[in-house]
């Protein structure tokens, strides 16, 4: 049986609160919460691993 998916929950979630801020608050609040979004992630695969990489998701060789 396979895991949690984390990450779908995690990207729906987002998408979510992606969606009514641009609906709700205009093109301002769409990218405030993207950029805060991207910070809270880089925030928190620090706190995760204690080392940012990025090697992952490049998707050139590692």
């Amino acid at each position: 049986m396979n895991t949690f998916p984390m990450w779908s929950v995690l990207g729906l979630i987002l998408g979510v609160a992606l969606g009514f801020a641009a609906a709700f608050g205009g093109l301002g609040a769409f990218l405030l919460v993207l950029v805060l979004g991207a910070v809270g992630f880089l925030l928190g695969r620090i706190a995760e691993s204690g080392e940012i990489s990025m090697f992952r998701w490049s998707g050139g060789r590692q």
